[in-house]
């Protein structure tokens, strides 16, 4: 796969850096994992870290709370390294994709086993630590430690693939717009320029309606006055996903109901919630007290409520304060079911 070039290029490659670095120390984004451009204080690699976990599928609006508290109550990867799992877990509810979560204590804990507390310094390195992968090790290489990685997450590749007019479908226009991309990370303050570009991709190149008029990098964008700049990058026709069903049981005890943790791998793994079966193709004959329906990434779920009886003494669980459900650290889908149950109940 090739990127188009012309006799400009060299000239767009010189420029690129300097008009992008000079908009970004007039617009940054204040942050509160970011060091402002110009600042003398040095990057966090841990709460560089964290804030790149928490954003992964998630937007900064929903993640700057939960990093807020999480610094407070962890403030180093030391800190977090001791956790335990069920209040990592509980503190992560909202935010989903749970394995993260799962990941983020496992990385912890070997940066402070392997590493002494201290993230390493490499692309390398970083993505031999559990839950980093390519995107999240290239970012703290380069915010963190001035590595001059090419960093791609969705706002990036939306720039580029405007910029360069890369027409190739995703996920086959990632090859390219790396491509594109490597020659123009400057040595010099390459966590900026990643910043930058992310910056610009979530405030000017944005998916619907970018405003190219302010754009500091319009000179050279082969997209810029295209009519249908907002298909690119061009992406792949959706795929319908399937639908499954579950049960959740409402088992209820002189104002406690009881609760099961999930097990350890799997959708939701670690998560306490509304004990139930396994969740199937077929729907359920009961047809329960509420309903909710939830998306996952890959499947959408209805989620029927029953009451049920108070479960056997071999079973695991616990008895939880129903006028404390806020501090049970339920997921979102649990949360939504156990909402609508107590606004039923009154």
């Amino acid at each position: 796969m090739s990127v188009q070039t012309s006799a400009g290029d060299d000239d767009i490659a010189s420029d690129f850096a300097p008009r992008l670095l000079a908009w970004y120390d007039r617009a940054a984004r204040v942050l509160p994992w970011r060091i402002a451009p110009g600042s003398d204080d040095t990057p966090d690699p841990y709460r560089i870290w964290l804030a790149e976990v928490m954003l992964q599928q998630t937007t900064v609006a929903a993640v700057a709370g939960y990093f807020a508290r999480f610094t407070e109550r962890w403030p180093t990867v030391v800190d977090l390294a001791a956790a335990n799992d069920a209040d990592v877990m509980a503190a992560w509810a909202g935010l989903g994709y749970y394995a993260r979560a799962r990941n983020l204590l496992a990385c912890a804990r070997a940066v402070v086993a392997d590493h002494g507390g201290c993230f390493p310094d490499t692309e390398a390195a970083l993505r031999a630590l559990p839950g980093i992968g390519d995107y999240t090790a290239a970012s703290v290489a380069a915010i963190a430690f001035g590595r001059p990685a090419v960093v791609i997450d969705a706002n990036v590749e939306r720039v580029v693939a405007r910029h360069r007019l890369i027409e190739t479908p995703l996920p086959l226009a990632k090859r390219a717009v790396r491509a594109a991309l490597a020659p123009l990370v400057p040595r010099g303050r390459p966590g900026d320029f990643a910043q930058a570009l992310m910056d610009l991709g979530a405030t000017i190149c944005t998916p619907r309606a970018p405003d190219c008029a302010t754009c500091p990098l319009a000179d050279g964008c082969r997209s810029h006055g295209r009519s249908d700049i907002e298909r690119l990058p061009v992406k792949p026709p959706k795929k319908a996903k399937p639908h499954r069903h579950g049960l959740a049981h409402w088992i209820e005890r002189e104002g406690r109901v009881w609760l099961v943790r999930r097990p350890g791998k799997g959708m939701l793994g670690g998560m306490r919630a509304l004990p139930g079966g396994d969740w199937t193709d077929a729907p359920p004959a009961d047809s329960g007290i509420v309903q909710v329906d939830h998306s996952f990434t890959h499947f959408d779920l209805t989620l029927i409520l029953v009451r049920g009886e108070i479960p056997l003494a071999a079973a695991e669980g616990e008895w939880w304060p129903i006028s404390k459900l806020d501090a049970a650290g339920l997921p979102t889908l649990y949360r939504k079911l156990t909402d609508k149950m107590l606004e039923r109940d009154g």
